[in-house]
């Protein structure tokens, strides 16, 4: 029986991951944005890409009572 291997990394607020030496993805929390043969094409994609930061969720409607 073979344990996943994962290899994840960080660059401008995007994950960079690999599973089980496969391809290299580039992905938010929610998407996906790009598959990769190599990790260096992988992180220069993320390189190139405006950084990311995660938005907060919906604003909760606090009313005074």
């Amino acid at each position: 029986m073979s344990v996943p291997m994962l290899n994840k990394m960080h660059m401008n607020g995007y994950d960079v991951l690999s599973v089980n030496n496969g391809p290299w993805r580039v992905c938010t929390q929610g998407d996906r944005l790009g598959s990769f043969a190599s990790r260096e094409e992988a992180l220069a994609f993320a390189a190139a890409l405006p950084g990311y930061k995660a938005r907060p969720g919906k604003p909760r409607n606090q009313q005074a009572t």
